[in-house]
């Protein structure tokens, strides 16, 4: 299960560096033919991953039903986010992924509803629901480093 964690973690570090070097305007601007900006595909890879693992779990998720309605799929930006924000996705995205690698070795993931995701593939346990975590936030990166050529 490492090399799940490692494509995850080096799927967030990209996503670290994004943030790192793109100011709060640019993170906010969608650009022409685009849904959705730069911090919106962050914050949905996390908001994706505790729904996905926690969640379908039948497990207490890291944050907020708030924060899991403002970035679910089929949401858009709906205004810009303050910095405050920012550096609580910033932290977000290694406390997520520290907290879940923790969870897996310690043995919490006992029951999963299956979920069908709009690609048609069923997810029947935590090890599926990991595994396309990671198909999901490489997409959503490789959308976030499109968008970062427009800002």
């Amino acid at each position: 299960m490492n090399s799940v964690f490692e494509v995850q973690k080096t799927i967030r570090e990209i996503l670290l560096k994004i943030l790192d070097h793109h100011s709060l305007e640019q993170l906010n601007k969608i650009p022409a033919g685009f849904g959705n900006n730069l911090i919106w595909n962050i914050a949905h890879c996390v908001s994706t991953q505790q729904v996905l693992v926690y969640k379908l779990s039948g497990l207490p998720m890291m944050v907020s039903e708030e924060f899991i309605n403002k970035y679910r799929k089929g949401t858009k930006p709906e205004g810009d986010i303050s910095q405050a924000e920012v550096d609580e996705i910033r932290t977000l995205l290694s406390t997520t992924l520290e907290q879940v690698q923790k969870d897996l070795a310690d043995g919490i993931f006992q029951t999963y509803t299956e979920y069908t995701t709009s690609m048609g593939y069923t997810l029947k346990n935590i090890n599926g629901a990991l595994d396309f975590n990671n198909y999901h936030e490489g997409i959503h990166t490789g959308i976030a480093m499109s968008i970062r050529k427009l800002v």
